[in-house]
């Protein structure tokens, strides 16, 4: 079978390995799509402390169960299901999670075995009739989407910014609206992304300079009531705070780089406006259940997010796409 395996940064290769066979409480899943993220673009450019080389990527998986036929979805971050964060709840923090396309070989290929350790934490979902493989696959990023709204507490009535208008910001509007926020805005410092984003989700303003000015103008001079960064960007996240409603919630979505991790946070403003800035660290399997129940009943479409449908081979192609910024969802079909 055909596989991308990352080597080393700069270095993924299309390879023939010999089809895996599962071991005991193991599942062997036909990749049918493997959709690519910025994630992807960033452990092509610089590697992951996670991954030892040779590794099969790709984490947004969804297929057919072999022996049955059956048509799942598979998560991405994997909790361990047993340490102190787990056992109070809080599967996206586990202490000891591991991922697929890093700990264990991922969806760039034709076949995959799911480690035993998913299914006993029901990292194992059956796609919903009417949903295609494709759309299945964008379960895991609307997921973390998912988690990250729940954390900032996006609901009815809000005005909710989103900083960064690709394939995240897309589905933070669409499931802003789902979750009954009043207006979306969404903002990018690259305006032909903006423009292509916005012709899909259709936001209620697009901003693509000043967006403080922007956003106070918008609200009347009383900001947003939730913004959330979906870029990796000090400087949106520093923006995000004077931009931010009295009692407003700030969702860091996007994490920084390693090296300039350190954003300059006037602390008065959290401290009289009432701020609540909080992080948002992957997704649960609870997660991606509920984002496919999302996607089967319309409630989120992520169809039409899905720009370009590439074969295995054409792996980099998609990746670069996702890196230049000039598509919205890139899937894989191998």
């Amino acid at each position: 079978m055909k596989v991308a395996r990352f080597h080393a940064p700069g270095d993924i290769r299309i390879e023939e390995a010999p089809e895996p066979v599962a071991g005991p409480g193991e599942l062997k899943i036909r990749v049918r799509n493997c959709s690519t993220c910025g994630t992807d673009a960033k452990i092509y450019r610089h590697g992951h402390h996670h991954i030892r080389p040779p590794r099969v990527m790709g984490h947004e998986i969804a297929g057919e169960v072999v022996d049955t036929g059956a048509r799942v979805q598979v998560i991405a971050a994997i909790p361990c299901g047993v340490c102190a964060e787990c056992l109070r709840g809080r599967l996206t923090v586990c202490q000891d999670q591991e991922s697929m396309g890093y700990h264990y070989d991922g969806g760039f290929a034709e076949y995959l075995i799911v480690p035993a350790k998913v299914l006993a934490v029901d990292g194992v979902n059956e796609i919903p009739a009417g949903v295609g493989f494709a759309e299945a696959s964008v379960a895991e990023p609307l997921a973390c989407v998912l988690n990250g709204q729940s954390l900032a507490r996006v609901g009815p009535g809000d005005d909710v910014v989103v900083m960064g208008a690709g394939p995240i910001g897309c589905l933070h509007v669409r499931l802003a609206r789902a979750r009954g926020a009043a207006r979306v805005f969404l903002v990018d410092v690259n305006a032909d992304r903006l423009a292509m984003a916005a012709e899909l989700v259709r936001p209620d303003a697009v901003i693509d300079d000043d967006p403080v000015g922007q956003v106070l103008k918008l609200t009347g001079g009383r900001g947003a009531d939730v913004v959330i960064t979906a870029a990796a960007s000090g400087a949106a996240q520093e923006q995000a705070l004077l931009m931010a409603a009295r009692q407003a919630r700030i969702s860091f979505f996007g994490g920084l780089p390693k090296d300039d991790p350190v954003i300059r946070l006037d602390s008065n403003l959290v401290h009289y406006r009432e701020l609540t800035v909080v992080g948002a660290n992957g997704s649960s399997p609870a997660h991606n259940a509920e984002a496919l129940r999302l996607i089967a009943e319309g409630a989120v479409p992520v169809a039409d997010l899905i720009t370009h449908r590439l074969p295995l081979p054409r792996v980099l192609d998609g990746i670069d796409l996702v890196t230049r910024g000039t598509a919205i969802k890139v899937t894989i079909e191998p």
